[in-house]
Parts: structure tokens; C-alpha cells; sequence
């Protein structure tokens, strides 16, 4: 089977799909107008598409158009429903498979009447949807005809990357809590910050050893930088708060292992695979209640899921792991094992491959 990927080449979703993807013997190859990332396979083919930005998506038809005639794949996966659904619909290439990533059904179409309209022509366009959550499978429905299916996709985690066995954190005499994420509004650090602010008080008042000894960690770049940290300074924690920056994908796990406790409190998650990724680590996990993250959170088993905007409750979650060893421990026994049962790439790839089988055969009855 040849596959193409119309999808950002510098993506880290992208470049995970595509790999796992060529190891299942799949025919692979990306087209993209995004330069490719310094971690993408140098054995999969990329064509560069002429045309960036906003308007590429239009003006890139016709290059698209020839790519597809010369190169002549099976199937055509296209991701991101807003930029390059619209791409992929003006080229009228079919079969494809038009997998949602998140912001471009959550947030594109709720721009104006005319983004709406949008997506719903390149949903309405594509031979089959993916979705990689649920909960994102539930948003993208309301844009679409009634009773049209969407599969699930779910992204996967490199156990070979991200593992407890593979890096250790020695001694450690404190507890670090901290989340690796985007400093967006949407992923709601500002909420961890007044969180963690609560932690640093309760634990002065109830174990001030221990309040002594608790650390913060923020991994991430981002336009709200500046802003969290002015926060977390009228709050008291700047002392204890490191804002360490990015960090390439492939430095993630070496962050993660610096980590006793994993907190997301996201405004909106379409899925959560840096959650996954934290558990795979062996890191017990506190996470908001939104978009996929509960799909990926056994409560009480590998962490705890909360009401989103409400740090109080975040911060007695946060609090009980702080407190207990053994409770943390055995969360991330539980969390580690979850991850692996549940999210492997190669599972991910391999039900991917489905979808890709069943539009063909969808397809050809058709025509």
C-alpha cells in the first residue's frame, strides 16, 4: 500500500505517524509546506509544497494536483481539517482519510460563520475522518451530516524513549512537581501556577519540612511566558518555581525524569498525549477534566482528574501524592503499565493501517 501524508513535515505527530508507519511496510511519503524537522527519518521521501502560509492552502492545488498524478498513492491522508482539508478538497484526490488534530474543530470554526462553513465543506469532502480522542470525535460530529462515523486514531507513545528504565533520577531528597507544555492560555498554566501556589502554602502550614524541600518545574516556551512568571512572583513561588524553557521533543523525557508529579490543567485538550507520555515515565498524573485527558487518566489508579478552574482541587490532589511515597509509587506502577497497554505506536500504526484498508474498500465499492 503507498500512503501520502499532506501534513506538517516539522510536526512531531507527523514524523511519529510515518515511521511507525514505514515499519509496518507501508509506502510512505509527506508533502507538506512546513521544512522538515531535524528528527524526521531521512529514509521517507518529503516533497516541499511552493506556497506558504495561509494562502499555500489555496494556491497550492495545482502543485498538489501533479504530485498526487505522478506519484500515484492508495490513499491520501490529510491532516488538519482547516488548512490542509481545504488543500485537499480543492485538489479533488480521492480516496482520503481527513484526520482532526484539535484547534481546527475547536477553535477554527468558531472564528465566524465563514470558517464554519469551511470545515464543514472539507469534512462533507473527505472519504473518511480520524480522530485521535473521543472527545474529539464528539466535537467534530456537530459539523458533520447525522450518523456519519469517524474512527478513532489515538496517537502513540516510544516506549523507547520514554521509559523509567531508561533514564534514572538517582537520589532525590525533594519533590518536584511540574508539567512540559506550550505556555498557552489554553493549556491553563496559570491555573497549575495558583495550584501550586495553594500546595506551597497548605504544606507550610501542615509539614513545613516538606515545604522546604517541594519543588516547581514549567517546561515550555510560549507567548504567556512573562505573564506566568510576574504570577508566580505575586504569588509568592518564584523562589521555588524554575521556568525552564523549550525543549526539543526528543529532551522531553529527560524533563519528564526530573518530575515526581505530572500536572495538566488544560482549558481544552483534544487528546493528551503528553499525559500519556508522563505516565510512560512512571509519573503519577493530575489532569483537568476536558477534552480527552480523562480518556487517558485512569482515576484514582494512575492519578486523579479534576474539575477544570478549580485549583483548590487540583492542589489537594497534588498535595495527597506530595505527602505519600507509597501512593505515589504505586500510581506509577499503574500509570507505566497503562501506557503500555493501551498506547504503543506500533498499535496506533497498525489500527491507522485499518482505516486505510476499509476507505479502500469503502472506495472501490463506490466506483
Amino acid at each position: 500500500m503507498k500512503v501520502i501524508f499532506l501534513s506538517n513535515a516539522g510536526s512531531i505527530h507527523t514524523i511519529q505517524w510515518v515511521t511507525y508507519l514505514a515499519d509496518l511496510g507501508i509506502d510512505v511519503q509527506v508533502i507538506s509546506q512546513q521544512p522538515i524537522g531535524e528528527s524526521f527519518p531521512a529514509h521517507i521521501p518529503v516533497h516541499i509544497l511552493p506556497f506558504k502560509g495561509f494562502l499555500g492552502y489555496f494556491l497550492n492545488t495545482i502543485p498538489l494536483r501533479k504530485l498526487l498524478k505522478e506519484l500515484k498513492p492508495d490513499v491520501l491522508n490529510v491532516h488538519y481539517a482547516s488548512g490542509y482539508g481545504t488543500t485537499a478538497r480543492l485538489t479533488n484526490f480521492h480516496p482520503y482519510v481527513l484526520s482532526v488534530w484539535g484547534s481546527d474543530v475547536f477553535e477554527f470554526p468558531l472564528r465566524s460563520s465563514l470558517h464554519k462553513y469551511l470545515l464543514k465543506k472539507n469534512l462533507a469532502a473527505a472519504d473518511t475522518i480520524a480522530s485521535t480522542s473521543i472527545a474529539m470525535r464528539n466535537q467534530t460530529q456537530q459539523f458533520l451530516a447525522a450518523g456519519r462515523p469517524i474512527s478513532i486514531t489515538p496517537f502513540g507513545v516510544d516506549f523507547s524513549k520514554f521509559s523509567r528504565k531508561q533514564i534514572s533520577k538517582g537520589h532525590q531528597s525533594s519533590v518536584t512537581v511540574g508539567t512540559v507544555k506550550t505556555l498557552k492560555h489554553v493549556y491553563g498554566i496559570d491555573i497549575l501556577i495558583h495550584a501550586l501556589a495553594k500546595v506551597y502554602n497548605l504544606l507550610q502550614q501542615q509539614n513545613s519540612k516538606l515545604a522546604e524541600k517541594i519543588k516547581f518545574r514549567i517546561v515550555g516556551g510560549g507567548e504567556d511566558l512573562l505573564k506566568l512568571q510576574q504570577l508566580a512572583e505575586n504569588l509568592g513561588i518564584e523562589h521555588i518555581i524554575t521556568f525552564v524553557g523549550r525543549v526539543e521533543h526528543d529532551a522531553v523525557p529527560q524533563e519528564l525524569a526530573k518530575l515526581d508529579i505530572y500536572v495538566a490543567l488544560s482549558r481544552q485538550e483534544s487528546f493528551g498525549v503528553a499525559v500519556l507520555e508522563a505516565q510512560a515515565m512512571g509519573l503519577p498524573v493530575v489532569v483537568s477534566n476536558v477534552g480527552g485527558l480523562p480518556e487517558v487518566v485512569k482515576h484514582d489508579e494512575t492519578g486523579y482528574i479534576v474539575e477544570t478552574e478549580n485549583p483548590d482541587q487540583a492542589a489537594e490532589m497534588i498535595i495527597k501524592l506530595v505527602l505519600d511515597q507509597q501512593l505515589r509509587d504505586e500510581f506509577a506502577m499503574n500509570a507505566e503499565h497503562f501506557a503500555r497497554q493501551n498506547f504503543s505506536w506500533e498499535a496506533c500504526a497498525q489500527q491507522m493501517q485499518k482505516v486505510y484498508q476499509d476507505t479502500l474498500v469503502s472506495f472501490k465499492k463506490r466506483v
